[in-house]
């Protein structure tokens, strides 16, 4: 047979579209033709896939191989079409069986010897794949990501060669094993943090409503040590978040399987472009924002950061979703993450003490760095200082993640009961049913608008945190002490 077709799947963002690998044979000069908009990574499979044909036992034809790879229209990237290619040509120059290819859908990167190697995207691909009622044969551990799906139609391979025979009837391929997906998630303890009640309880309230939380303290004060522990203050992922964190974490191969339902914690560098924090590029990958969805993204000196580069984030925070457009192609992302930062108060950071020289120019210059419309989409503000040594000599004698963690659950439980979701995803019409003050609270939020200058979208943040204080109060009304305290998070002096 001179045609032969495999079948395959391509990324398009978050999206795997289904490619077909045709091949066929002709008498003519022998050759590769790779056609269908592959990038260099495809194209160099010509020589992965001669030297894996020829070390696995088989003859590689000495005949015009034309490999078209439809649709024509999406570009193709990587080396996950190096198997369906080998195994086309071995089709069409009748070596295994092409009837069997029909059943099936392939991807892999060959090795010269053969092996398989694992791709990108493979939850992304088995996810689309789901319900084809074909067998997604994949690299060994590309084919333990996609179980996680729960499919039962993933293959695991090792080699080319143990395709073939598979295809041939004469070995069988097995499922990947299942992953454990009952790792225990190890964060560092709330317990080790000395002092700083207003930021521990701050960080509780962060972790019950998932709001964003900036953090203003000279060096020291405990300001990244607090951050690290906020992931383990909050419940597992379900099963749809966690297949959604780690099919975005799949398209660039940071997925580990064993940390299946962890929440993600990045902390990019404040060096990091718009692009590498919102994603880009040729095709379109995603950014920190993206690889930290139902995850918590740290920045970590925040006005180090380019303006232009914090000004991107503004729109994912309000949406939960980053849309990428370029002049070619366009791709959408999702961006539920939890921003929590943090920041000196000063330049030299010891603001108020006897050692800083900094003029209050270069202090409002400092703090300038932050757009008024990016801070207001921040939830909670909070002044984290210098502790005394007092409290450091001490032994530290806060609760322990476990106990704030059983309060954050049973929070997190009346939310989805009363919403299905988390309060700081809270739409305009559903803070208005279920974020209303009663008439204290009301009459004292009135009055705080009015002295503070809040902003609508400050007054709605005002009361979704004051309902995930409420929430952990295990209170169904949002009183005026609940206002209050959620007022006091607002606060951002740039004196």
């Amino acid at each position: 047979m001179a045609l032969a077709i495999a079948l395959s799947r391509g990324l398009d963002g978050l999206n795997a579209p289904p490619v077909t690998v045709e091949v066929h044979l002709a008498n003519g000069l022998p050759g590769l033709t790779l056609v269908g908009l592959p990038d260099t990574e495809v194209r160099e499979a010509r020589d992965r896939v001669r030297a894996a044909i020829v070390n696995s036992g088989f003859e590689y034809p000495g005949k015009r191989i034309t490999v078209n790879l439809a649709p024509a229209d999406l570009p193709k990237e990587s080396g996950r079409f190096d198997l369906p290619i080998a195994l086309g040509i071995l089709a069409a120059s009748g070596q295994i069986p092409a009837a069997r290819l029909a059943a099936h859908e392939f991807a892999g990167e060959l090795s010269l010897s053969g092996e398989l190697r694992p791709v990108r995207g493979a939850l992304a691909m088995a996810l689309e794949a789901a319900g084809d009622g074909k067998t997604f044969i994949l690299p060994a551990l590309s084919a333990r990501e996609a179980a996680l799906t729960g499919q039962d139609n993933i293959l695991a391979a090792d080699s080319l060669l143990a395709v073939c025979a598979h295809l041939a009837g004469q070995t069988e391929l097995s499922p990947p094993p299942a992953v454990d997906r009952d790792n225990p998630a190890i964060f560092p303890d709330l317990a080790d943090v000395r002092g700083q009640s207003q930021a521990r309880r701050a960080l509780e309230i962060a972790a019950a409503g998932q709001h964003s939380l900036l953090m203003l303290g000279p060096p020291g004060a405990g300001k990244s040590m607090l951050a690290a522990r906020l992931p383990g203050l909050m419940p597992m992922l379900d099963d749809d978040a966690a297949r959604s964190s780690a099919a975005v974490l799949s398209l660039v191969g940071q997925f580990d399987p064993l940390r299946y339902g962890q929440r993600v914690f990045r902390s990019p560098h404040h060096t990091a472009s718009a692009v590498a924090l919102v994603g880009g590029g040729n095709p379109p990958r995603p950014g920190e924002i993206s690889l930290a969805h139902h995850g918590i993204l740290f920045l970590d000196e925040l006005p180090e950061f380019d303006r232009k580069v914090l000004e991107t984030l503004r729109e994912p925070l309000e949406s939960g979703r980053i849309h990428i457009a370029r002049a070619a192609r366009q791709a959408e992302f999702p961006a539920e993450f939890q921003l929590i930062a943090a920041m000196n108060p000063c330049p030299c950071g010891y603001h108020g003490e006897s050692r800083c020289h900094c003029s209050p120019e270069q202090v409002a210059r400092y703090r300038g760095k932050l757009s008024g419309p990016f801070v207001d989409r921040i939830d909670l503000v909070i002044e984290v200082p210098a502790l005394p040594s007092e409290a450091l000599a001490g032994k530290a004698d806060g609760e322990t993640s476990a106990v704030v963690r059983e309060r954050v659950a049973a929070a997190w439980q009346r939310q989805r009961g009363r919403q299905g979701k988390a309060n700081a995803r809270l739409t305009t019409r559903e803070i208005d049913a279920g974020c209303q003050p009663d008439a204290p609270g009301a009459a004292l939020l009135q009055q705080a608008a009015s002295r503070l200058g809040l902003s609508a979208r400050a007054w709605h943040r005002v009361l979704k945190v004051a309902r995930s204080i409420a929430d952990l109060a295990g209170s169904t009304d949002i009183g005026a002490p609940h206002i209050a305290e959620a007022i006091q998070y607002r606060r951002f002096a740039r004196d």
